[in-house]
């Protein structure tokens, strides 16, 4: 966004996800109602109304990036903010998490007023996305296989998730693990940030994915590593446990 000359606003979030009483006079919001990253909070039912109500009141645009969304563990996945507004909020999703980033497939639901511009923009941007990969990625929705797919990556991932916290529970039990049983990471809290740099150069260095939770901090900062778990498991799981209890 910056990038191509907007002016982005940082908005608080809490456990309830972003602290829509602090929206500023902005001409649109964006959010990851169903997994904020990096805090792995959902958007509570009230917020997402009063987000709504903040794109309605202003004609305003909610950006909602589907982040996550069909990785949810513990529940059905939650439903997709545009069904409270179809003309407000804008959904874009890809299939990163679930088949590859290399791919580079996503999608764009917009309101039709949007559509022309957007397929412009796309048009200039790289002359659209190449047609053998999208007609493979409509064969595997329409014939199952896409769902099926889906159903097996949460049971691999949910159980790589659960034996990571249980491991981190018996060693580290003093460090607080934050997020919903949602997506492929988690945010392991840590007391400041010489000990959030040990920590996440420690877990790097045995290739676990890790970022410093205080570089998605504005003001005060907040400390912490956010882990990537997607492959963490058997040997790296030992290894997560064992940076972590040596950097405190």
């Amino acid at each position: 966004m910056r990038d191509a000359g907007l002016q982005t606003v940082p908005v608080p979030v809490d456990d309830h996800g972003i602290r829509t009483a602090d929206l500023p006079d902005a001409v649109a919001a964006l959010v990851t109602p169903a997994h904020q990253f990096p805090l792995g909070v959902v958007l509570a039912p009230e917020r997402r109304r009063e987000l709504v109500a903040w794109a309605r009141e202003g004609d305003r645009l909610v950006l909602e990036d589907d982040y996550d969304a069909e990785l949810r563990y513990d529940r059905q996945p939650v439903g997709a903010l545009r069904g409270l507004d179809p003309e407000r909020v804008v959904l874009m999703g890809s299939v990163s998490k679930l088949l590859s980033p290399a791919l580079r497939l996503g999608w764009v639901v917009a309101p039709p007023e949007l559509r022309a511009a957007l397929v412009d923009a796309k048009r200039r941007a790289d002359l659209g996305c190449s047609v053998p990969e999208q007609a493979a990625f409509a064969r595997l929705v329409t014939t199952g296989a896409y769902a099926r797919h889906l159903r097996r990556t949460r049971l691999v991932y949910k159980h790589r998730r659960q034996v990571l916290l249980a491991a981190l529970s018996r060693a580290v039990p003093h460090l607080r693990v934050e997020g919903v049983a949602a997506g492929l990471h988690l945010v392991v809290r840590l007391p400041d940030g010489d000990v959030e740099a040990r920590a996440v150069a420690g877990l790097r260095r045995c290739g676990v994915p890790a970022d410093p939770l205080s570089a998605a901090s504005e003001g005060a900062a907040s400390w912490g590593a956010v882990v990537g778990v997607a492959r963490v498991q058997g040997a790296a799981v030992g290894d997560v446990v064992e940076v972590l209890r040596r950097s405190r």
